[in-house]
C-alpha cells in the first residue's frame, strides 16, 4: 500500500522549501519498460526526449531528484529529464538474485536508455548511480555526452567500511531494520540518521521510499543487495572512457577522499571538479540548487549535438 495517493502531490512542497516559484505542476509522468523480463520504471519530465538522465544512489529512488529537476525546469521549462528507478529500487522490479552491482545494472540501463533517450544525454549518477554511470561511459559511450559523478569513486566500498554509522548518514539505514511497526518509527530512524536535514524534507523522502507489506509493516521500497561488492575494477573503466566528466564532492561526506579525487583526475585528464562545502553524501538533498547549477553547466558543454 502507498501512503501517498498521487506521487507528484508533494512537488509544491519541494519548490516552496527550495525557494522556487510554483505556478503549476510541470509535465511529468511515470513510464516503464521491460528489459530481460524485469520492469524498469522512471519519471519522465517534460514532453521532449531526455537531454539529462538522473541515476540515484543505493537505497534511494527517482524522487530524490525532484527539487533538482524543479530547479532545472525553472530556467528551461521545456527540458526533457529522465529520473530512473534503478533495478531493485522504487517502482522497478527486484531481481531474484539480488544482484545490483554496477556492471549488472549498467547492462539493464543500456537497453532502457537506448529506448528512452533518442539523443546523447548528460548522465548524472550519485553514489551507486555514479558507479553505474562510470560503467556506462565505458560500455555504452554512444549514450553519454557528459557524465556527472556525484560524491563517489570506485573506492567507495573502502570509504564506506571506514566510516562510522553517524558519518554514513542515511546510507547506514540500508543495513538497518528492514521493517517498522509504523511510519512514524521509520521516519524517526531517518531523522536520527540525517539530523542536519529538515523533518519535512525527510518526511517526503520516506513517503516516496516506503510502503506497507502484507502484514501491515512499513518496509523500504528497495531490495537488499546480495553483497556490496568491489567496485575497484571501475577505475579501469574511467581510464578507458572518452566521455567528458565532472566530479562533484560533498564537503561533509566521508565517501570521497583527497586521494580518491587525485586518482580520479589522474585517470581522467580534463576532469571538472566541484566541492559543495556544506553538503554531505546526498548532495541532491543537501544542496539541490547548487547541484542543479552544476548539472546545467555540464549539460551545456558540447550541447550542439
Amino acid at each position: 500500500m502507498d501512503f501517498v495517493s498521487d506521487e507528484f502531490e508533494l512537488l509544491a512542497q519541494n519548490a516552496r522549501d527550495a525557494g522556487l516559484d510554483w505556478w503549476a505542476r510541470p509535465a511529468v509522468q511515470r513510464v516503464a519498460l521491460t528489459v530481460d523480463g524485469h520492469v524498469v520504471s522512471a519519471l519522465a519530465w517534460g514532453n521532449t526526449p531526455p537531454r539529462i538522465v538522473l541515476l540515484h544512489g543505493g537505497g534511494q529512488n527517482a524522487h530524490t531528484w525532484d527539487t533538482v529537476v524543479l530547479s532545472l525546469l525553472a530556467t528551461a521549462p521545456g527540458l526533457g529529464v529522465l529520473a530512473v528507478d534503478l533495478p531493485g529500487h522504487g517502482h522497478s522490479d527486484w531481481r531474484a538474485d539480488h544482484d545490483y552491482q554496477a556492471t549488472t545494472t549498467a547492462r539493464t540501463l543500456t537497453a532502457a536508455l537506448r529506448s528512452w533517450a533518442t539523443h546523447q544525454a548528460t548522465v548524472v549518477g550519485m553514489s551507486l548511480g555514479g558507479l553505474v554511470t562510470i560503467r556506462l561511459t565505458a560500455v555504452a559511450p554512444d549514450l553519454i555526452r557528459h557524465a556527472v559523478i556525484v560524491d563517489v569513486t570506485p573506492s567507495a566500498q573502502a570509504r564506506r567500511a571506514a566510516a562510522t554509522p553517524a558519518e554514513q548518514g542515511t546510507v547506514a539505514l540500508i543495513d538497518g531494520p528492514a521493517a517498522f511497526d509504523s511510519f512514524t518509527e521509520m521516519l524517526d530512524a531517518t531523522i536520527a540518521a540525517a539530523p542536519h536535514r529538515s523533518p519535512a524534507s525527510l518526511r517526503r523522502a520516506v513517503l516516496h521510499n516506503a510502503r506497507t507489506d502484507e502484514e501491515g509493516k512499513w518496509v523500504w521500497r528497495y531490495d537488499r543487495h546480495s553483497e556490496h561488492g568491489d567496485f575497484t575494477t571501475l577505475w579501469d573503466d574511467l581510464t578507458d572512457s572518452a566521455a567528458p566528466m565532472t566530479l562533484v564532492r560533498g564537503g561533509r561526506s566521508p565517501f570521497v577522499t583527497d586521494q580518491d579525487t587525485a586518482e580520479f583526475a589522474r585517470r581522467k585528464p580534463g576532469l571538472t571538479q566541484y566541492l559543495v562545502p556544506h553538503a554531505g553524501h546526498s548532495i541532491q538533498s543537501d544542496a539541490p540548487l547548487e547541484l542543479a547549477a552544476i548539472i546545467r553547466t555540464a549539460s551545456q558543454d558540447g550541447a550542439g549535438d
